[in-house]
């Protein structure tokens, strides 16, 4: 199973922008079709639509709507958009992936779903045909797979670096017992030690009000005998984040001294900000100032608030459209798509790596008086500070 699609709010930038980071060319010819960039591109863009439920009706219909109105901005660029519908379901993922290629698609942007991606991109692996699913579960990354979505590691990498920057090296780790909590334990362990830390200690609870309450007294004295100057949370605060950062000072672990840290948004919903135990606590986002014009240019275009994840299929069209504007017939391989120097979207500069995952620059922020204040930017470019 898949760690669930942590929110990312993305910004709107101009076509100039939506460029390639770098001159960078790709060098060699990596695996994928080659396109006429002079005509218009056929993009595949599949959308969980027709699955019954309204959660993914809504999503669906906001990636297509982000997905065009990345198409209206670019200049010198076409693109050839078609949509087809997966219902959420691995089996119709598979079918329609195939459908497309068939019909001529050169790069598939979606699904959402990882067991959906995984699907499309066998279905489409002979083919030569690239996958920029919306997933953000890295173990389907790979081969013709990528994964757009932001990813534990690529979060815990920036919050571990800024962490072992300033000091907090001995880090404990508090992560839910269930896949995705694991997940992201995993993910912040490799992090602490890239980044020259230590994991002082590691704990967990069960999945339930009394299981956190139960186990917070053994948590805390933990973080106290290990000299922990850090605890890092994989909870979200639609789970134990809350009770966590309650109880956990109540037993004698004072945030003023040990830093909270979270693998996840802490400013969703805005009520969590106002959560004593969270005050003076990190966590990673995008630039908030250009999350900020995204949303509000969707509101404009479609009357609606943008899904928590439009802001993938507008980055996965910027990509597409800059690599196509190079005029290259290799354009939309893996070492196109690859190539070093990224890309700016509205989520900010990104880039996708050779093993299907991706970087995404994101800033640190702290809670302070119940408000979202960034400490530390998110980087423009790769090779920068924050990277």
């Amino acid at each position: 199973m898949a760690p669930v699609l942590e929110p990312v709010l993305a910004p709107i930038l101009g076509l100039a922008t939506l460029a390639l980071v770098a001159a960078c060319q790709p060098s060699g010819l990596g695996g994928g079709p080659s396109i006429n960039a002079s005509k218009p591109v056929p993009v595949a863009l599949l959308v969980p639509h027709g699955s019954g439920t309204s959660g993914d009706e809504v999503v669906a219909r906001s990636l297509e709507n982000a997905a065009r109105l990345a198409i209206s901005d670019l200049k010198g660029v076409q693109i050839d958009l078609r949509v087809y519908n997966t219902a959420g379901n691995p089996e119709i993922a598979a079918k329609v992936a195939a459908e497309a290629a068939s019909d001529g698609a050169k790069i598939i942007l979606g699904p959402l779903y990882a067991q959906s991606a995984n699907a499309a991109g066998l279905a489409v692996a002979r083919r030569g045909i690239n996958v920029l699913s919306f997933s953000n579960n890295t173990q389907i990354a790979g081969g013709n797979v990528f994964v757009l979505g932001p990813t534990f590691e690529n979060t815990a990498d920036r919050l571990a670096r800024y962490a072992m920057a300033q000091g907090r090296s001995q880090v404990m780790i508090v992560h839910d017992p269930d896949v995705a909590g694991e997940a992201g334990r995993a993910a912040i362990a490799s992090a602490v030690a890239r980044s020259g830390g230590t994991v002082a200690a590691t704990g967990s609870y069960e999945l339930s009000q009394n299981g956190v309450v139960q186990a917070v007294p053994g948590l805390a004295r933990k973080a106290r005998d290990s000299g922990a100057s850090a605890i890092f949370f994989t909870a979200s605060t639609a789970g134990a984040l809350p009770l966590l950062a309650q109880l956990l000072p109540e037993n004698r672990v004072d945030p003023a001294e040990v830093k909270f840290i979270g693998l996840t948004r802490w400013d969703i919903p805005p009520s969590t900000l106002a959560l004593p135990g969270l005050q003076g606590g990190w966590f990673a986002l995008p630039d908030p100032g250009v999350s900020d014009r995204f949303e509000r240019r969707y509101m404009a275009a479609y009357g609606e608030p943008a899904h928590p994840a439009a802001g993938l299929a507008y980055d996965g069209i910027a990509a597409i459209g800059a690599l196509a504007s190079q005029g290259r017939s290799d354009a939309l391989t893996v070492s196109g798509l690859t190539q070093p120097s990224g890309f700016v979207g509205v989520n900010g500069v990104f880039r996708l790596r050779s093993d299907g995952t991706n970087e995404r620059a994101l800033a640190v922020a702290e809670i302070r008086d119940n408000q979202v204040t960034v400490i530390d930017p998110a980087p423009r470019s790769f090779g920068g500070a924050g990277f």
